[in-house]
């Protein structure tokens, strides 16, 4: 009976050992993206997007990001290992995607990254969405599903790179300090000052009489 505890309790460790390890793998196991400073709209930061392995062991041989609306600008971070194309759309010759092509194919299992500088427009809010387009040697990935309304993104096999827009804190109400402040100030100072005169003269005053 000992025996099949102690035994119980191995598989039971292995099993907790195989998730631990595995838990990593599985949480790494897309394309990411990260900004270097709190995403606010009206400002700019830059996002590296990671690439985390390949097409079912196949390396990688080209990275395409779609830009969503909600940027005014995007401008891509020049890579020694990538050579860099940019697609517009529109009159106002808005950047649609860009795409980083890898000078050597990057192995299934190094992680990749590339970056572009970005500013967001002034009524950025929410979620952006920047689905990708993972080309390799021997297949690719769309990276482009988007979590419904109560469902997990981790649920999703190809979920596509999401960047949440952060709340700008509201900053302190000024104090006024206008003239109607300071008049106000002048007088508690005289009144202050006139208390202190009288309380003189009484001890003055006080101080005869004796």
């Amino acid at each position: 009976m000992k025996k099949n505890n102690k035994l119980a309790q191995g598989l039971a460790a292995t099993a907790l050992a195989a998730g631990l390890v595995l838990a990593p793998a599985a949480a790494f196991a897309h394309v990411s993206v990260d900004p270097s400073t709190e995403p606010l709209a009206g400002e700019s930061t830059t996002l590296t997007f990671g690439v985390n392995h390949g097409c079912d062991g196949s390396p990688t041989t080209k990275v395409a990001v779609s830009i969503p609306e909600g940027l005014s600008g995007v401008h891509p971070i020049a890579d020694a290992g990538w050579t860099i194309e940019v697609e517009r759309a529109g009159d106002a010759g808005r950047v649609s995607t860009v795409t980083y092509t890898a000078v050597d194919p990057l192995p299934s299992d190094i992680r990749g990254e590339v970056k572009m500088l970005v500013g967001f427009a002034d009524d950025a809010a929410g979620e952006l969405v920047f689905p990708v387009e993972q080309t390799c040697e021997a297949g690719s990935t769309s990276w482009s599903e988007v979590a419904e309304a109560g469902q997990d993104a981790h649920d999703l096999e190809a979920p596509a790179p999401t960047l949440a827009m952060a709340t700008p804190t509201a900053e302190p109400e000024a104090v006024d300090e206008g003239p109607g402040a300071l008049e106000i100030a002048g007088y508690a100072a005289s009144g202050a000052a006139l208390v202190i005169a009288l309380v003189s003269l009484g001890m003055v005053v006080a101080a005869r009489r004796r």
